[in-house]
C-alpha cells in the first residue's frame, strides 16, 4: 500500500500499524480514517497473529481533525463519522486481537480508537480525555465506545466535564488493561498481546467475534448465541487437538 498517514511494520507474528501524523497531533482526517482501514483490513487479511495500534510523535490521537470537519458541510461530516465508524467496527471484526499502544494523550476520537481496540497498554504519562463536552461540539460518536467500557456514571463525567483522565484512573475504570513507565512500554505491549494471541488462530478468531455478538444482547439472548457456537465449535479440529492435548499430557500442535 501507499500510505501517506499511516506505517504499517511486520515483526514476526506481529502488524504494527502506526498513526503518522505528529504534526496533526495524528488527527483523524478522512484521508486518514481511510488509510487505517486499508491498513487494518490488510493486516486481518493477513497471517499475522496479532496488531498493534500506535501513534508517532508526542500525541496518540487528537481525535477528528477539525480542519476536516469545520470546512465541511453536514453531508461531509456525516462522510468522516461514517468513515470513522467503519474503522472501529474493522477493528472489533478483524480476526487478530487489537492493542492499542497508549504513550500519550489520546482525546475525542483517539480515546475512542483506545476503547474500540480489544486490548489497550498505555505508558503512565498517558492521559485520556472525551473534551467535546466543555466546547460546542460534544463526544457523541466517541463515547458510544468509551461508555461501554467504564459504564454509565464514569462515562457522564468524561462526556460532561470534558476533563483530561490520567492512566491511573483509566486503568481504574476500565479504560485500558496495563498501565506500565514510558520506556517499558514496548515489553509490556509485546507480552499482552504474546499471551493473548496464544492457542489456535482459528478458535481465537471465533471467539472474537462471538464476544462482541453476545456483549450487545440480552443475557438470555447472550447464552443462546454463545451455547450455540460453542457446542458447534467443540466438532473444530482446534478443539479436538486441544481436548486431546490436554487428556493426553502433552503440549497441543495447532495447525492455524
Amino acid at each position: 500500500m501507499n500510505l501517506e498517514h499511516v506505517l504499517v511494520n511486520r515483526d514476526a507474528d506481529f502488524v504494527t500499524i502506526t498513526m503518522n501524523r505528529p504534526q496533526r497531533r495524528n488527527a483523524l482526517s478522512l484521508a486518514h480514517l481511510q488509510e487505517l482501514i486499508g491498513a487494518f483490513g490488510a493486516a486481518g487479511d493477513s497471517d499475522a497473529s496479532g496488531i498493534i495500534l500506535a501513534g508517532a510523535g508526542p500525541v496518540f490521537s487528537a481525535g477528528h481533525d477539525f480542519a476536516d470537519v469545520a470546512a465541511a458541510d453536514q453531508d461531509g461530516v456525516t462522510l468522516i463519522l461514517d468513515t470513522c465508524r467503519q474503522l472501529m467496527e474493522l477493528i472489533e471484526s478483524v480476526p487478530q486481537p487489537v492493542v492499542a499502544r497508549v504513550h500519550g494523550l489520546a482525546t475525542a476520537a483517539g480515546c475512542q480508537l483506545v476503547a474500540t481496540c480489544d486490548l489497550a497498554v498505555a505508558a503512565d504519562t498517558a492521559g485520556f480525555a472525551a473534551p467535546g463536552g466543555k466546547g460546542g461540539w460534544f463526544c457523541h460518536t466517541p463515547m458510544v465506545a468509551i461508555a461501554r467500557n467504564i459504564g454509565r456514571k464514569r462515562a457522564a463525567e468524561m462526556a460532561y466535564t470534558g476533563d483530561t483522565i490520567t492512566a491511573a484512573q483509566a486503568l481504574d475504570w476500565g479504560l485500558v488493561n496495563r498501565v506500565v513507565p514510558a520506556a517499558e512500554l514496548d515489553d509490556a505491549v509485546a507480552d499482552l498481546l504474546g499471551r493473548a494471541t496464544r492457542g489456535s488462530r482459528a478458535s481465537k478468531a471465533l471467539g472474537k467475534r462471538t464476544l462482541y455478538q453476545q456483549l450487545s444482547l440480552p443475557e438470555v439472548d447472550a447464552y443462546r448465541l454463545a451455547t450455540k457456537v460453542m457446542a458447534e465449535s467443540s466438532q473444530s479440529a482446534a478443539a479436538r487437538e486441544g481436548m486431546a492435548a490436554f487428556l493426553g499430557k502433552r503440549p497441543p500442535k495447532w495447525t492455524d
